[in-house]
């Protein structure tokens, strides 16, 4: 039930609210080396401190409160964050930041409401051992309770992670009581996750959805329209290739985005 104006509940919002993105970047490096350097390069850039940063940003979108932080960087790559959030303000209480802790553990006392909010982010480096293909994948999630929406915090992630491709899901479980104890399944209107999407990423991705209202379950799947080829080159340029090394990289990039994108495996062309 979709609500028309401002539901007064009877007690706390119940609901469930997550929004989960998968985000992918593609890349060509032919050596070894230049495979080595561009894992190096990518673990850099989404190491834990700068995955904590962007999700302390979405904090701040959303307006939700800090409670908890942990993070890890693994050996040899790869990264996660989680922070956990209320809608409600601390009192008298610091944000802990338990990176050197052994668990995500609470602070002694908070004096807010913990309504079972958490935003984290897991990274996932890889590469082909013979096409010279590189895939970065980044798993995030952003779930709320209360009054506090992640769509917010939607088109700051897709800017800030300038992907290639990138699926969204989006959520709202359980339910929540009105002061007649009716149950109401989501207290929004929604059709699609595109509805929150700005007109400036709309012209940059092509997008397909798939969705089951009546579940209210929204998944939005998106990839880039254009792309210079020297953008998805590390190590080396495009002047630096034969025009048949071009067409055949472009044809390698070009089909790990697509099954990445339809989600299946495409039948190689060359065989």
């Amino acid at each position: 039930m979709a609500s028309t104006g401002k539901i007064k509940l009877q007690g706390f919002n119940n609901l469930t609210k997550s929004l989960s993105f998968c985000i992918y970047d593609v890349c060509y490096a032919k050596t070894p080396e230049q495979k080595a350097e561009y894992i190096e390069y990518i673990d850099e850039m989404y190491n834990a401190d700068r995955l904590t940063e962007i999700l302390s940003e979405v904090c701040d979108i959303i307006g939700a409160n800090i409670l908890n932080i942990a993070r890890q960087d693994y050996e040899p790559q790869g990264a996660s964050v989680t922070i956990l959030v209320s809608e409600e303000p601390i009192e008298g209480e610091t944000v802990v930041d338990q990176s050197e802790e052994p668990g995500p553990l609470l602070p002694d006392a908070v004096v807010a409401h913990l309504d079972k909010s958490h935003i984290c982010v897991h990274t996932y480096p890889e590469s082909h051992p013979d096409n010279g293909i590189c895939t970065f994948r980044a798993d995030i999630e952003v779930s709320t309770c209360g009054v506090i929406s992640p769509l917010k915090a939607l088109n700051y992630l897709i800017h800030k992670l300038e992907s290639d491709i990138v699926t969204v899901d989006y959520r709202v479980r359980g339910f929540t009581r009105d002061v007649q104890g009716v149950k109401h399944y989501i207290d929004h209107d929604i059709n699609s996750i595109q509805n929150f999407i700005s007109e400036d990423i709309h012209d940059q991705y092509q997008m397909v959805d798939v969705n089951v209202y009546q579940e209210n379950i929204f998944h939005t799947k998106m990839m880039l329209n254009d792309y210079d080829l020297n953008q998805y080159l590390f190590g080396t340029t495009k002047s630096d290739l034969t025009d048949d090394e071009v067409k055949e990289i472009s044809e390698r990039l070009f089909r790990e985005m697509n099954e990445i994108f339809y989600g299946r495996n495409m039948p190689d062309m060359n065989k």
